[in-house]
């Protein structure tokens, strides 16, 4: 296949045209508008970011192009100019659905923020890589496949030949999203929508993506639409940025002027929600008491192995090996590295919810095993509570907030009389910043009823209402918004200041690390590489993967 040159319509006066030019695009779904009259324009071979929180409008604007908002109605224009356009461009809003299908794909593509929902669970990336080249190109069945390979291999996928005939499951996070990428750019367009094409992915492959979308951005000579609430990237990717709130459009201009000089308070609102570090940096008390202590942990997981050697046994992956640290009252233990680097085996070992070797414990007492410890360990997990990454899918949707938060009361203390349990619900949602004269009929309301950070906070009082000593973080704000990140993170630092609590702080962000940890360890293929105060650990990295991390983030 050879590479599509740009393509640059004539313009009065001789100037180029732009590639596609919104004007006053208005998206409305059942007669409520939640996109007012936004315009913007994008030139061919530039970089577009649209910038905003969730529900500013910024991921319906990109899906509107296209005409995937399902059920919405769009008024307004956006011209596209291509070679097959009249002078006056196509109207992507107002032309046939056939013509507007031969657009898709070809001269405009997407990538999808999550790989693995929008890849096909029952194809191999291969196949429908080649599908795209198929229906788009014209292409026979084995001069496509040889071309999926291809663009594969160019996204920097290993064995391009052997990950092509994988299923999305088998793949990584960054190898489905480069897939996702090679299937975008199946037919060389003329302009790539970007929806979030980086948030779920480590800071190591948010740059390896970053810097491939770049490299076949300038190799292509295609235009970009980036879509994201990330600033870094932003001011690391695009020429321009487009900032939208409540569905309005704020601010737009060059990367460098608007984030050196923002105009407008949202904006400066976006630029000022880097988190901020608000701990006590003095030395531990070393009278203060171990809250959890670990040596030598070890957590594997049986494996089957190949040929007739499965026939005879199992095999053993090693998830995490001879991990050591301690976490003392009122100090929070950061755990960075990438996915499958056994930060989360290590966190579920913590919690008692995975067998482990070495020694593992709670304020003095090990985690025991078998049926006989029930009652042991419920006594433990008392102490020790967790609050997830994703508090949408870790709140029971059936269940009302007084119920969700006083569920732990019900476990470790159900002698406590009604009235005094819903005290103490009251109480720890209070606590939180969930307040019933702010929120009325609050005990009687169901998840679905709040906003991200708003559920957040609601985990957070779940884990609290039972007086834990430590609690177990794992990703609390990577599903959050920069600006609620930022609440949320304030009031862990705030609740730790008031209560002498412990954290054990699972992220793969190293900013947040710096804002929250007290100390830090590094873990790489289930090892720890570098340990220590998070300020040396982060300012003077003496490890290599520390290094690459630490830069990555920056």
């Amino acid at each position: 296949m050879s590479a599509a040159m740009p393509w640059t319509a004539p313009a009065p006066g001789g100037a180029p045209a732009p590639l596609l030019e919104v004007r006053d695009l208005r998206i409305a779904f059942g007669g409520k508008e939640v996109v007012h009259g936004v315009s913007f324009t994008i030139q061919p071979g530039e970089k577009l970011a649209l910038v905003g929180e969730s529900g500013s409008g910024k991921t319906v604007t990109a899906l509107s192009l296209l005409r995937l908002a399902q059920n919405a109605h769009l008024s307004g224009s956006a011209r596209f100019f291509g070679p097959e356009s009249a002078s006056d461009g196509l109207d992507l809003l107002s032309i046939q659905e056939q013509k507007l299908r031969g657009i898709r794909g070809r001269d405009i593509a997407m990538i999808f923020q999550e790989p693995m929902t929008a890849l096909n669970p029952l194809l191999s990336v291969g196949e429908q890589i080649a599908e795209v080249l198929q229906l788009k190109q014209g292409l026979g069945g084995r001069e496509a496949a040889e071309a999926a390979v291809q663009l594969l291999a160019d996204t920097g996928i290993p064995e391009p030949q052997r990950r092509a005939g994988a299923l999305p499951h088998q793949l990584s996070g960054g190898q489905r999203q480069r897939a996702m990428i090679a299937m975008a750019l199946a037919c060389r367009p003329r302009l790539l929508l970007a929806d979030e094409p980086t948030t779920a992915l480590d800071v190591t492959l948010r740059a390896q993506i970053l810097d491939l979308l770049d490299n076949l951005q300038r190799r292509h000579g295609m235009a970009v639409l980036m879509i994201t609430h990330d600033l870094n990237l932003v001011r690391r990717f695009a020429d321009r940025v487009a900032v939208m709130e409540n569905g309005h459009l704020v601010e737009s201009g060059p990367v460098a002027a608007v984030l050196a000089n923002p105009q407008h308070p949202y904006t400066r609102k976006l630029l000022d929600s880097r988190p901020q570090r608000d701990v006590s940096d003095s030395p531990p008390d070393p009278a203060a008491d171990t809250v959890m202590q670990a040596q030598g942990l070890r957590v594997s997981y049986p494996v089957s192995r190949p040929g007739l050697r499965g026939w005879f046994g199992k095999g053993e992956f090693v998830a995490v090996e001879g991990a050591d640290f301690s976490i003392a009252a009122g100090r929070t233990l950061g755990v960075v590295g990438e996915s499958g680097s056994g930060k989360s085996t290590l966190a579920l070992a913590a919690l008692g919810l995975l067998p482990h070797g070495g020694a593992l414990e709670v304020v003095g007492r090990a985690w025991g095993a078998g049926r006989r410890q029930g009652a042991h360990n419920q006594a433990i997990r008392r102490l020790v509570q967790v609050v997830f990454q994703d508090p949408y899918s870790s709140l029971s949707p059936r269940m009302t907030v007084e119920e969700i938060v006083g569920e732990g009361l019900l476990v470790h203390e159900p002698g406590l009389p009604p009235a005094e349990r819903r005290q103490r619900v009251a109480e720890a949602l209070a606590d939180v910043g969930l307040a019933e004269a702010s929120f009325p009929g609050l005990p009687q309301r169901y998840p679905h009823e709040f906003s991200g950070g708003q559920r957040q906070r609601l985990a957070i009082a779940r884990a609290l209402i039972v007086r834990p000593r430590l609690l177990v973080l794992d990703e609390p704000t990577s599903a959050l918004d920069v600006t609620i990140q930022k609440q949320v993170l304030t009031l862990l630092q705030r609740l730790q200041r008031e209560r002498g609590l412990s954290y054990l702080l699972i992220t793969h962000d190293v900013d947040v690390i710096r804002a929250m940890a007290h100390e830090v360890f590094v873990m790489k293929d289930g090892r720890i590489v570098e340990s220590g105060p998070v300020h040396r650990v982060l300012d003077a990295p003496q490890h290599e993967y520390t290094r690459t991390l630490v830069t990555a983030a920056a």
